[in-house]
């Protein structure tokens, strides 16, 4: 965890993510990613140099597996042994997207009627910064997904001003590979919550990160490679500066 608060640190610092008195969301979804990121942003509170705080805040998609709903008692008594305060927010998108709508897409809807539910509780508990679980192979993933599937070159921004709801997105895990974060969570018994969504390994995505990874073998290092090309595209944050040309991070 030590190298990864590391990594976490240089990001937040290369792209100033955290001012002084922030209040900082963390998406806390269950998963792998995100509870690895609460942690390390926990852990970088207790000593950063702009005083800053945490809150977690996870958003119950009403899956039923089973004839059960997702159990979050374990990332509750996570946050408790943080001191990070945990808000649990219900909602039936899961219902919505898969009993009424009956979506053969359903991912696209599924990011923003996610995003739109967490920015209104945000809004509610006046909040405007909120960090996301998303790492390294997501960021190459969206790059590759982008050119295939609308033929432009584009990926997210290590930081986003929301204008329409005043929220900003940060990403401090963008320099930390996948598998990194999996050693980190397995290695740290963190309670990782399973996703019972019907569309989990199905989807465009999983698609390119089975290319992704072909061709990683076939030609080594090209992740890193392109999220160095990715840094220099001309995008507000991601501009080409020296220090932040990271290699792939080790656990890949």
């Amino acid at each position: 965890m030590n190298k990864i608060l590391s990594y976490v640190r240089r990001c937040v610092e290369d792209y100033d993510m955290i001012q002084a008195g922030d209040r900082v969301a963390v998406g806390v979804s269950g998963g792998k990613d995100s509870l690895t990121l609460l942690v390390a942003l926990a852990r970088l509170r207790e000593f950063y140099p702009k005083p800053f705080t945490v809150e977690a805040y996870t958003l119950d998609m009403g899956h039923v597996d089973g004839g059960e709903g997702m159990d979050f008692t374990g990332v509750e008594a996570l946050c408790r042994e943080l001191d990070v305060p945990f808000t649990l927010l219900h909602s039936e998108i899961h219902h919505i997207i898969f009993d009424l709508r009956k979506e053969k897409n359903p991912c696209s809807m599924c990011a923003k009627m996610r995003r739109g539910a967490l920015h209104n509780a945000l809004k509610e508990h006046g909040v405007t910064k909120i960090a996301l679980g998303h790492h390294f192979d997501d960021a190459v993933e969206t790059f590759f997904l982008s050119l295939f599937y609308e033929g432009r070159l584009s990926c997210f921004q290590p930081v986003t001003y929301l204008d329409r709801t005043g929220i900003t997105q940060i990403r401090p895990l963008l320099y930390c590979g996948e598998g990194m974060l999996r050693n980190a969570a397995e290695r740290n018994h963190l309670p990782v919550v399973f996703n019972p969504c019907p569309a989990d390994g199905n989807t465009k995505r999983q698609e390119v990160k089975e290319l992704i990874k072909s061709l990683d073998k076939q030609y080594p290092g090209l992740k890193s490679r392109v999220f160095g090309a990715m840094q220099g595209l001309p995008l507000p944050a991601w501009g080409p500066v020296e220090h932040r040309r990271v290699p792939l991070p080790e656990g890949d």
